[in-house]
């Protein structure tokens, strides 16, 4: 495991293949990480599947409102739902999306993110500008690289727990 350098900002999401290490960004993007944070704290990103992974493009997931794996699934609404939480404004920065790094989802509206983020498999600096960065990927990223792909994926994978490292 990566040395972690700020427990209160660094995200761990365990995957059946093993731990991802995400550290946040704060400075750059406040309120998306305080909502991140605050969800796994809620313990609302447990179970949630990964409902759209492009191969060479990223891996989608964080519908705490449909995309929660067990018996009430439905993969056809997975991806269209959010948090009981108000909509994010846009924090768009001059951070590019890069390999490993966290953007936050949303609909065509900039200020449309709630709960759903993605995690880019490789450069994708068209997105730059466009979709708010907040993390990067600090270890497991070999992890992320073996999602199941598909829009949903027959068989999605899912969180099976998501942690403030602080609370770890």
């Amino acid at each position: 495991m990566a040395e972690i350098k700020d427990p209160e900002n660094t995200i761990l999401i365990e995957l059946k293949g093993g731990t991802v290490a995400i550290e946040l960004m704060p400075e750059i993007a406040p309120k998306h990480c305080e909502r991140m944070k605050e969800l796994a704290r809620e313990g609302a990103y447990d179970g949630v599947i990964f409902h759209r992974v492009i191969d060479g493009f990223m891996a989608q997931s964080g519908d705490v409102e449909h995309g929660v794996f067990g018996e009430a699934l439905n993969l056809r609404r997975a991806g269209t739902g959010g948090s009981d939480k108000p909509n994010l404004p846009a924090e768009f920065s001059k951070l590019p999306h890069d390999r490993g790094t966290l953007g936050a989802a949303r609909s065509q509206a900039p200020n449309s993110a709630n709960s759903q983020f993605f995690i880019n498999f490789s450069d994708n600096h068209f997105l730059n500008g466009q979709y708010t960065v907040y993390g990067r990927v600090i270890d497991g990223m070999d992890h992320v690289d073996a999602i199941q792909r598909g829009e949903p994926p027959m068989n999605p994978d899912r969180m099976l727990s998501v942690k403030v490292a602080a609370d770890a």
